[in-house]
């Protein structure tokens, strides 16, 4: 079943609210995994709000990875301490080498995760985990017509098992609540729709 709505781009650009103008930017807290910034801001309507605050992420990448021979969606279970408990997820990882493209960190991840590589690649969805708060995206890639190339190369923080499933299955996972990861479900949900008609 695919889901299409109509809209009407020049109602919408009409509308839509103005962007703020920031008057100042402090960062309160700069750290590889934490970076905090307060900005004071000017509305359109000419209100100030002086403490706005702001989460700097790098981006994000996920890989729906699909096997070659049987079809299947390569998944992984790991530990999440936020949360404290083990669900499944999409193999990812954090785009924080200049040098790569956001394709090479998915590709990279893919494998030092999961063992898998090759296929053909395409960019499938770009999200935001909480666009008032948060400056990064999250850029999910289609691999179809992976293959097993190697074991995984973990650091030595990761537990990692990888899980390679049927569509119903991994369908199944998410309406269990097996797979929590909002960034990870929504890309997911978008392919089974497509996949699955």
């Amino acid at each position: 079943m695919r889901l299409t709505r109509e809209c009407e781009p020049d109602t919408m650009m009409k509308n839509d609210p103005s962007p703020w103008r920031i008057l100042q930017s402090t960062y309160l807290y700069r750290e590889p995994w934490l970076t905090m910034r307060r900005d004071s801001v000017r509305l359109p309507n000419g209100r100030d709000i002086d403490s706005f605050y702001v989460w700097e992420y790098p981006p994000w990448v996920n890989i729906i990875a699909i096997t070659e021979q049987e079809q299947q969606i390569v998944l992984i279970r790991q530990y999440r301490h936020g949360l404290g408990s083990v669900h499944y997820e999409l193999p990812a990882g954090v785009h924080d080498h200049q040098e790569e493209t956001l394709l090479e960190a998915a590709q990279r991840e893919l494998l030092e995760e999961t063992g898998y590589s090759g296929g053909l690649w395409s960019s499938w969805m770009q999200l935001s985990a909480n666009p008032a708060l948060q400056n990064n995206i999250s850029h999910t890639f289609l691999a179809e017509g992976v293959i097993r190339k190697n074991m995984q190369q973990l650091d030595e923080t990761e537990e990692i098992t990888v899980h390679t499933l049927p569509p119903k299955d991994v369908l199944s996972i998410i309406e269990q609540g097996e797979m929590v990861q909002a960034l990870h479900t929504a890309p997911l949900l978008k392919y089974l729709l497509n996949c699955m008609d």
